[in-house]
């Protein structure tokens, strides 16, 4: 499994937003890509996709910016990586609404690649991003 561009920033930006934030005030856009050393215009696209998922409020114009809609516990990287990768599946046939495949009662590789992925979430979920502003 490889973690896209888009899925890295994301943590990174959500991370970002997490240890500066204070309860009245919206974090510019310009002072995150600048911090993180990341485009602002895909920032922008990241930022999008987290408002619109309910993740972070926004305000545009001036005095506008971003921040958390909640407390960085409640946060899990898995559902931070789920909203910015699609899926964490391994294989197609665990994807959510995947066809059933043919040969699943024949699949010898089927039950390892089913542990794998249980792994992989309950990895991702036991981190928030309260852990990773602790690192």
């Amino acid at each position: 499994m490889i973690v896209s561009t888009r899925g890295r920033y994301a943590l990174r930006v959500m991370t970002d937003l997490a240890e500066h934030q204070d309860s009245e005030n919206y974090i510019a856009l310009k002072s995150i890509a600048e911090r993180q050393n990341i485009s602002q215009k895909y920032i922008e696209s990241i930022m999008t996709m987290l408002s619109k998922a309910g993740f972070v409020d926004a305000v545009h114009g001036k005095g506008g910016g971003y921040r958390l809609n909640r407390e960085p516990e409640k946060y899990s990287v898995r559902k931070i990586l789920e909203l910015t990768e699609g899926s964490l599946a391994p294989v197609s046939c665990l994807e959510c609404n995947a066809a059933e495949c043919a040969r699943k009662d024949q699949c010898r590789t089927l039950p390892m690649w089913k542990d794998f992925y249980r792994t992989t979430l309950d990895f991702f979920e036991k981190y928030t991003l309260k852990d990773l502003m602790k690192k």
